[in-house]
């Protein structure tokens, strides 16, 4: 059955003093696309973490973010020293520049300024990990229930869509036949015509009469576009992943619709084509979100 791309998951673990919170987030792409927004002390497992995504989503722009809260209240802050001196510095420059006392709580306000006060790297142990991985993996799949939930009802949009395509097909049968007897129609007058002239030659009246009919048919695309759409059905209930492939039938189907199109000689006609080709289009928008 197939899955969209689009998924969202969420899970909290607790690890003594903290509550660590995992989201992701996934959206449509044609590769896999892992972005991280992790606390530091977690960089080194960067490739664990995009691994985990690669096995459990497959593909798409994924998203992962991850919070940490201290439940201890007790919190190892760094001053970055440098930072804070450069600023206080400069500041204390500009106040004599522009003959301004400088302000009793410049320490208070300089030590708001991005990155001058930051909490200190604090490496997890693997015991802790295994417990945070879990975490992860559960936001992950939760991810992947919401894709398939959501990929239930793209399924339910593209078999409406294949079956709108296969009536407007059907449709077209009764116009057919009307078409076939006014080229008759219209080559008899012609002959009639030429009759004036002189006697045509009836041998080669019969070799452009097959030659048109022969050109204007199109049992041969029709028979093939039903194929086609029943492959696509096919294959949208029976695999897994399937995006791609039926990305690649949607195409098969546009080539017999077009063909049709350009052998129709038929204004009745040619209006269903158009109605079959905003149908097909709908459905190509909606690939571009399936995995």
């Amino acid at each position: 059955m197939i899955k969209s791309m689009t998924g969202f998951g969420k899970a909290v673990c607790q690890l003594q003093e903290k509550s660590i919170s995992i989201e992701i987030k996934s959206l449509n792409s044609k590769s896999l696309d892992v972005s991280l927004k992790i606390p530091g002390s977690f960089r080194e497992k960067e490739q664990v973490i995009r691994n985990l995504a690669g096995q459990v989503l497959g593909r798409g722009k994924v998203e992962v973010f991850m919070t940490v809260e201290n439940l201890g209240g007790n919190t190892d802050v760094a001053i970055n020293k440098p930072l804070f001196f450069r600023y206080f510095n400069e500041l204390k420059d500009l106040a004599a520049e522009l003959q301004v006392p400088v302000p009793n709580d410049l320490i208070t306000t300089i030590t708001r300024f991005p990155e001058v006060l930051k909490q200190a790297p604090q490496e997890e142990d693997e015991q802790s990990w295994t417990i945070i991985e879990a975490a992860i993996l559960e936001a992950m799949q939760q991810a992947n229930n919401f894709r398939q939930s959501e990929g239930a009802h793209l399924a339910e949009d593209l078999h409406a869509r294949i079956e709108a395509i296969r009536a407007l097909l059907g449709q077209i049968v009764p116009f057919e036949a009307n078409r076939i007897e006014n080229l008759k129609t219209r080559l008899l007058k012609g002959l009639n015509d030429l009759k004036e002239a002189g006697q045509p030659d009836p041998n080669r009246f019969e070799q452009e009469l097959i030659y048109y009919l022969e050109k204007l048919d199109i049992t041969e695309e029709k028979v093939r576009l039903t194929k086609h759409l029943d492959y696509f059905e096919d294959t949208m209930r029976s695999e897994d992943n399937a995006g791609k492939k039926l990305g690649f039938i949607s195409q098969e189907i546009g080539r017999e619709i077009n063909t049709i199109g350009s052998k129709a000689n038929d204004g009745d006609i040619q209006k269903i084509v158009v109605q079959m080709k905003d149908e097909l289009e709908k459905i190509k928008e909606q690939l571009l979100n399936i995995l």
